[in-house]
Parts: C-alpha cells; structure tokens; sequence
C-alpha cells in the first residue's frame, strides 16, 4: 500500500489523494480483511475527508461512502432466525439487522444511531429474497463537513444549513433490493429550527444533493421524518431567505434627512422658548412634540450610525430601544393634546371675544404627556420585558409586542380623527351666518388647518410602517416624511407666522448692527489719537456700548 502511496505521489497527487487512493484499493480485498481492519480503513477514510486541504471531488466522496458499507457488510452475518449487530465510535454509529426464513419477527423493525432512526418493512423484503434479508444503518458524526449543505443546489438565493446528521441505509447480501413500503427516516435536528426556514429531505448523488423520491412528512421542534422510496444517503437541509443588503443609498438618505430635520427642530424649539406668542392657544403642547421628536430623532441617528458596536450589548440596546418607544409615544400623545386644545379653543367660539389661553394647566399637560407613554413602556417592559432589544435596537416582532406601540399609535390617530371631524362640525354650523372677515375667526380657521396638516404629516405617515417590508419606495417615501416633520414644524409654526416673522427681523437687525458696530469700534483702535478723533471715538463707544445692550 505504502508503494502504491508513493508511486501516485510521485504523480502529482496530494498526500490526501494517495492515502485515499490506497484505502480504496483495499477494498478489493475486504472480504479477506478481519473486521478489526476494515474499521481502521474506515474511520481513516472519514478522518481523512474531514481533513481535506482542497476541494473534495466526487471520486473522493463516493469511496468515503463505500467504504463504511463495506464494513457494514462485515457485521452482517447469515442467520436462519435472527441476528443483529452494532459499531460505536466518535466519527459513526452502525446498527446492522439480519432475518432468516425462521425469524419470528412481527411488526417493522426500527433501527436507531446517533439519536436518528430508520424504520423499514424487512419482512417484505426477505419475502422478495427467498425469506432472507438485511439492513445496515449507519449516521456518520462530521460528514457533513464534507457533504456541504451548499453542495444543495435547488435555490441559490437562499441560505443552506444542514439540520441533522448524515445517515446512510442500504441492504448487503440483498439481490432484490426492491421496496415493498417506503422507508421512514426520524432524524433529529442538530440546531433550532428557524421557523421562517424551509426544510428539505436530501439524498446523495454522486455530486450533489438532491430531493428525487423523498419528502418530509413530519415536523416537530426537535425531529423530522422523512419518507423515501429508495435507500441511499440522506440528510436534512433548511433553506432560509439571504438578509437583505446594506442599502447604502437608504443609509446616506437617512443620515442627511435626519440632520436637516433635526436642524430645523432646533430652531423650531428655540423659537417656542425665545418668540413672545398671542395668548390664544398655550404653547406647551407644540414645545414638548417637537422636544419629544428632536431626542427621539437624534437618538435614533446616533444609534443607527454605531449600531453594529451597540448591538454586541443587549442590555444597552434593550434600554435603548425603551426610550425610543417612550420618546415616539410622548410625541403622539402630545400630539393628541394640542388636538385637544385646539378643540377647546373652537368649542369656545360660539361668541367672537378675544379668547385667553385655554383652561388646562400646564401641570396636568405634563402629567398626561409624559405619565402616559410611561405607563405604556412600563407595562411593557414588566409583562414582556424580552421585547425590547432587536437587532435594529427597536422592538421585537415577536408574539406582536411591537403592537405596544402600533396599538397606542392606532388609537391616538383615531380619537384625532374624531376630534377634527367634530371641529369642522363647530366651525361650519357654529359660525355659520357670521362675518367670515373677523380677524378672530380667520386665525382659527388657519390654525385648524395648520394643526390639521401637522397631524397628516406627523400622525399619518407612520401609517407607511405598516406597509415598508413590501416596498422599497415606501420605505424611502417613509423615511423622508418622518425624518422631515421637524422642518414641517418650523415652516409652518415658525417662519410662516407675521409675528415670528418680525421677531426674527428684530434679531437679525440687533445681530447684524452689533456685529457692524463690533467691527468700528476694533478698527478706531488701528488710527492716531487726535483731538476731533476723540471726541467723534467716544460717541463711537457709546454706540457700541448701547448696541451691545441692546443685544444682550
């Protein structure tokens, strides 16, 4: 053997293929081979595959297959009632059953190794061999190693596991090989079964796996049996969908709409605390939506920007993902509550009167506003504290936890709904007849629109979520209306109202005049002293002086 080894090394062949070649031409002689050798050749054959530097060719792997069966071969022993046999090591299990015509067998015999079984009509097989017959089971420990899943070529797009052990059946000494029933192969799985997978019986043949003849009939969490009209080896294969790609576009679009919005919000806030405002409708409930969606917003920024580092700790990307529930919660509710005001407010206009901030106090809008979300997420957390956390650092879909957001959202929009509609029945009956032109009336028309808008752009574009997973352009057309409901505040609470409008001229007038008269009063320093210089340089510092005030 050794020169036969050498002589094919010297040929070009790797030290695999030689030893391989070697133990194959040994199979010529095996029935003259002790049992005791013949197991040596096998598991040496087995052992070599799983080491294999290269790509492992069909010749390879069929006389690694042919090998274990001829020791199979070696364990079945002719019987005239009853024999059975078995071989237990780390690389295989073989489990060989025998019958002769004065077998007293009744019923069909299971055949178990490695934790998989083989059930098969023996009885109508010896029938078919003058009332003689045999069958050897064999599940190999790490053939699957050599037998890829991806050697499984139905669908490329998918994903390729293998679930069980490798297991082979054939009948030695059998001349009518012939199956009266199919065979019922019960394989345990090796891994959790993804419940979005698809799993598939395989069998071998000669370059691939392949499903001719065989199909599973019985699924639970931990086995699978399938049913075969043909011995060979086989296997159990799951194929799952590829996650989707990187969208690189759909990141670039998602970090510059997000930073232009929360540009906006921004100054949307710093406009609510600074602008003075007439005291029609209170301003608390606009500050906090827009307070509520620029922490939401950047939160969410930063963590999809270093999500693959957050995601190494669950527990920081669980916390992460309740706050984000609790921040997009507020910002409905709040939402929700200027509705509300705006109702009062129209409800109230059965007389035109100059009418004062509305009865709620702040307090109570504080309470509502940021206690109610919060009971959400704590009710949350404690039944289903596992929903937190996905890989996106949002919540789970699982057992629909992710309905602990839609389900609130669901019903704010609809008591939005409501509300609106009952507005527009005050403003057309209530104040029908009256003098369209009162400026008081005209304010709240426009106020009722502008609301009325903001709660399509803020309230109804989360109703694209339902729909993402099926259109690539309604994710981008979601992305972009959300991301923008900051620049939407601004444009229509802010730079579209007279009054903000002149407070913003103000600013930059101070801001400019200051900056100008900064500019003067550094360069008079660059001149000589005289005696008209001074006297026109003090007025100049006065001018600054007051200005600077002024700014202050």
């Amino acid at each position: 053997m050794l020169e036969v080894g050498q002589r094919e090394k010297e040929n070009g062949k790797s030290e695999e293929q030689c030893q391989l070649d070697s133990l194959d031409n040994l199979l010529d002689n095996s029935s003259s081979l002790p049992q005791e050798t013949l197991l040596n050749v096998t598991l040496r054959a087995v052992d070599l595959l799983s080491q294999w530097k290269g790509e492992v060719g069909e010749k390879q792997i069929d006389v690694a297959l042919k090998i274990p069966e001829k020791l199979a071969l070696a364990l079945v022993k002719p019987t005239q009632t009853q024999h059975s046999s078995n071989l237990s090591t780390e690389k295989l299990e073989v489990e060989a059953l025998a019958i002769g015509p004065e077998a007293k067998l009744t019923g069909t015999p299971q055949l178990k190794s490695r934790d998989n079984f083989c059930k098969i009509d023996l009885l109508g097989i010896a029938k078919n061999n003058n009332g003689s017959g045999a069958v050897v089971f064999i599940a190999y420990a790490n053939m699957e190693d050599v037998l890829k899943a991806r050697l499984f070529n139905m669908d490329n797009n998918t994903i390729k596991t293998m679930m069980s052990n490798v297991i082979s059946a054939s009948l030695p000494n059998t001349k009518n090989t012939t199956l009266p029933k199919p065979v019922n192969f019960t394989l345990r799985h090796r891994k959790k079964v993804n419940p979005k997978g698809n799993l598939t019986c395989v069998y071998w043949n000669h370059n691939g796996w392949i499903v001719d003849g065989c199909e599973a009939t019985k699924i639970n969490s931990n086995y699978t049996m399938c049913t075969c009209n043909h011995l060979s080896t086989f296997a159990l294969i799951m194929q799952t969908g590829r996650p989707p790609e990187d969208d690189i576009i759909l990141k670039w679009i998602s970090m510059i709409a997000l930073s232009v919005g929360l540009l906006f919000l921004a100054l949307a806030i710093l406009t609510f605390i600074l602008c003075r405002w007439n005291p029609k409708v209170s301003n608390t409930a606009r500050l906090n939506l827009s307070i509520c969606l620029f922490l939401a917003h950047l939160l969410f920024l930063l963590v999809q920007s270093s999500l693959s580092h957050i995601q190494k700790h669950k527990l920081v990307c669980a916390v992460i993902s309740g706050v984000l529930h609790f921040l997009f919660l507020s910002s409905f509710v709040w939402m929700f509550l200027e509705a509300l005001q705006l109702f009062l407010l129209v409800r109230n206009l059965r007389e035109v009167r100059i009418i004062q901030r509305e009865g709620i106090h702040w307090g109570f809008l504080l309470l509502i506003g940021y206690g109610t979300p919060c009971l959400v997420v704590g009710v949350s957390a404690g039944v289903v504290p596992e929903g937190y956390g996905s890989k996106e650092c949002w919540l789970k879909a699982d057992e629909g936890f992710r309905w602990s957001f839609l389900g609130p959202v669901c019903f704010i929009l609809a008591v939005n709904v409501i509300l609106f509609i009952t507005i527009a029945g005050y403003l057309w009956f209530a104040l029908a007849g009256r003098d369209k032109e009162i400026s008081q009336l005209k304010d709240t028309r426009m106020l009722v629109l502008k609301i009325l808008f903001q709660f399509i752009i803020l309230g109804c574009s989360w109703m694209f979520g339902f729909f993402v997973n099926n259109s690539k352009v309604l994710e981008y057309l979601f992305l972009l209306i959300t991301s923008q409901q900051g620049t939407f505040i601004f444009l229509v609470h802010c730079a579209l109202r007279k009054e903000v409008q002149e407070w913003y001229r103000k600013w930059w007038k101070i801001l400019r005049n200051s900056s100008d008269a900064s500019d003067s009063c550094n360069s008079s320093k660059t001149f000589p002293m005289s005696s008209n210089v001074t006297n026109k340089e003090s007025t100049l510092q006065e001018t600054c002086s007051s200005l600077s005030k002024a700014a202050r």
